[in-house]
């Protein structure tokens, strides 16, 4: 199986974070690093970015009383 590479505005779509906040979490250790293909090239590993996401949900409790 081969790994998709995602570039920034894909990554942005996903996490609904804006470039600066994704840079700032890269930066702070709080979001996986992108892969660099070229001088002006990054590319993130999908796996990496819905690893992501499912960390943020499993932090999060359900909220009281939704259905579901």
């Amino acid at each position: 199986m081969t790994e998709r590479l995602l570039r920034m505005p894909e990554v942005q779509r996903r996490v609904g974070l804006k470039k600066t906040a994704i840079y700032a979490r890269i930066r702070d250790g709080k979001f996986p690093a992108p892969r660099k293909l070229g001088t002006n090239y990054a590319v993130w590993l999908e796996s990496a970015i819905d690893a992501w996401i499912q960390e943020r949900i499993s932090e999060t409790e359900p909220v009281q009383g939704a259905v579901g």
